[in-house]
């Protein structure tokens, strides 16, 4: 009875998403799903927003302690696609009618990187006629590059925090210059100073990682009045220092998923109109996890389209799922995804944020 009372009230406290939070009943858990779903359905529609992503480059500045391809990382054959090839990939996508693509790769912060990435978002504009939406996801960067890549035609930008608490996130990054938390939260806002639409995210999961963690994590989602949410359970990667030390700690693929699915409810019930992603991570532990994200409450999906010789090269984690695939075979099976849990695919739609077209109205 509890359970549906808090899902009742308009504004969910902090003492009310930790109780949700901590809910093991599977029936609970469903109301928390039936509810998420349902604010969905007000907020945005049953409209899944398709996101064509091209991981462009597995070359990394960063060693962050999590990720299959950090700096340090030995048995990583990396790679740098050509603007032929990245246009290519757009080209497809503007084709097949999906609206929008992300641009990601590992993060670099040259000028040679900057002015490649600028004029690779200018050349996608011109071959879709401005049509293409464009979300870049290329890790820390000036204010004066976000402002280049604005200015070129990129209008959304998708920067994980990884974990609002501060110690957790030294505890999973080098302490260095290059891993700081204040530089994280300070490109944060000043990408929303420059105009985009921002995304943000968190890893579900992570060892020493509490349930108020998580909770404090969809407070700070509103703190920073962030527009999307790309967040998923965390998978080990090997060769990692926390995939060598946590390999035999971790907690079970069934309350990673469930965490995660729970984290897409919660903040959908919480924030209500933002952008959220089903990830491929979630699909990576539960066969059936992207599908799943979408009944709890996620609204847009990032089929892979990168180029199939450079797939497998771009593992942020072990056993990503559809490296194998062809972007047509993504194609077919997301639609088949979408289409079992009851939504459908706007094809041709940028999907912005309801909250962002809210945000720049008040400015």
């Amino acid at each position: 009875m509890k359970t549906a009372e808090i899902l009742n009230k308009e504004k969910l406290t902090r003492e009310d998403l930790l109780y949700l939070m901590n809910i093991e009943n599977p029936e609970d858990i469903n109301l928390i799903y039936e509810k998420a779903y349902e604010i969905k359905e007000r907020e945005i529609g049953k409209k899944v927003f398709y996101r064509g992503l091209i991981e462009f480059s597995n070359n990394c500045i960063k060693d962050c302690s999590y990720c299959g391809i950090r700096k340090s990382s030995k048995n990583v054959e990396r790679f740098f696609m050509s603007k032929e090839d990245i246009l290519e990939s757009a080209k497809w996508i503007y084709e097949n009618n999906y609206g929008s693509l992300v641009l990601q790769s590992g993060e670099r912060q040259d000028e040679e990187f900057t002015a490649f990435v600028e004029d690779v978002v200018k050349e996608i504009k011109n071959l879709s006629q401005g049509k293409l939406g464009i979300t870049l996801s290329l890790g820390e960067q000036s204010k004066e590059t976000y402002k280049r890549w604005f200015d070129a035609g990129a209008h959304r930008y998708l920067l994980r925090v990884e974990t609002s608490n501060e110690e957790l996130y030294k505890k999973i990054h080098p302490q260095d210059k290059k891993h700081d938390f204040d530089v994280r939260i300070r490109c944060l806002e000043d990408l929303r100073n420059t105009g985009y639409q921002v995304g943000t995210g968190v890893m579900i999961g992570l060892p020493g990682q509490t349930s108020e963690d998580l909770v404090e994590d969809i407070l700070f989602y509103e703190k920073m009045d962030v527009d999307m949410i790309g967040m998923g359970p965390y998978i080990i990667s090997d060769e990692t220092p926390m995939g060598e030390e946590y390999r035999d700690k971790i907690m079970s693929k069934e309350k990673r998923v469930t965490l995660g699915l729970k984290m897409i409810a919660l903040s959908r019930i919480y924030l209500k109109d933002i952008n959220i992603a089903a990830t491929t991570a979630l699909q990576g532990l539960d066969p059936l996890g992207r599908e799943k994200g979408l009944k709890a409450g996620a609204n847009v999906l990032m089929p892979v389209t990168t180029k199939g010789e450079h797939r497998a090269k771009y593992q942020l984690y072990n056993d990503k799922p559809c490296i194998d695939d062809t972007a047509e075979q993504c194609k077919g099976c997301l639609a088949g995804r979408v289409k079992s849990v009851g939504d459908e695919i706007a094809y041709g739609e940028w999907g912005d944020s309801p909250h962002y077209i809210k945000r720049k109205s008040r400015s």
